[in-house]
């Protein structure tokens, strides 16, 4: 048997950690396909918070705490709160602080990485595809809103679960439930395509949404590990999932 690499351990690289909600199945084989060589992604686990200013962030401050503490342990570079919905209901500058102070790396999230990714790109218009309720989708595009990107067309799924239930629906989304979906929401107004949702297993069909729509399509997975990799200085491009990845 060829040894592919004999000298360098694995994650030699980087080794990026990340927090994830509790019924998140899509994540892990997505940032598994898309990490490069010499980087590898460990993960921990924890409920979504979707509304912690209702004891100021206490709960989901002592809830990262735990997680924060495991991923220390393991000596990862960057950490990465990959939570689209949870990420956007915290302020940033607290999210972020306590990210980078309880494990003494870079840290990014998926909310502060979408923001990130528009920026990189010139984009200030998009057209916005999720699994989420018309609620959850008005929540999103004020957040959007509020940060100077103008949400010109939205599209959500109209699932009958609730709780953990809706989270796993989500991840049972096919791929080509998905490329129609994110189909069916654009227009000529939106210069790039936002498929919201760490849970919604969007990364495999990027590259067909670009060649055939002629404009950038970004999802929350692949935003939050090119941010990941940017917090340890990787910058390769990687092909197969888009321009963010593949140019920028």
């Amino acid at each position: 048997m060829k040894i592919k690499n004999p000298v360098s351990p694995l994650g030699w690289r980087a080794k990026i950690g990340v927090i994830t909600p509790t019924e998140n199945t899509v994540t892990e084989p997505e940032f598994n396909a898309m990490a490069p060589s010499g980087v590898t992604v460990h993960f921990t686990r924890m409920p979504i918070h979707f509304h912690p200013e209702e004891d100021n962030f206490r709960s989901l401050m002592d809830d990262l705490e735990v997680r924060l503490i495991e991923l220390r342990n393991c000596a990862v570079d960057t950490v990465a709160y990959n939570c689209t919905v949870g990420s956007m209901a915290c302020p940033a500058d607290l999210l972020i602080g306590k990210l980078e102070e309880a494990s003494g790396v870079p840290a990014v999230s998926t909310a502060g990485s979408i923001l990130a990714a528009l920026k990189t790109l010139g984009i200030l218009r998009i057209a916005l595809a999720t699994p989420y309720s018309q609620a959850t989708n008005e929540h999103e595009k004020t957040f959007l809103s509020s940060h100077g990107i103008k949400v010109v067309a939205m599209v959500g799924m109209d699932f009958k679960e609730t709780g953990t239930a809706l989270g796993r629906r989500f991840g049972a989304v096919s791929p080509k439930a998905i490329y129609d979906h994110a189909i069916s929401v654009d227009c000529p107004e939106a210069q790039a395509i936002l498929i919201s949702c760490a849970n919604f297993g969007s990364a495999q069909v990027v590259a067909a949404l670009e060649s055939k729509l002629k404009k950038p399509v970004i999802t929350s997975n692949i935003v939050t590990l090119w941010a990941g990799l940017r917090a340890v200085d990787i910058n390769e491009p990687i092909q197969g999932f888009g321009c963010l990845l593949s140019e920028n």
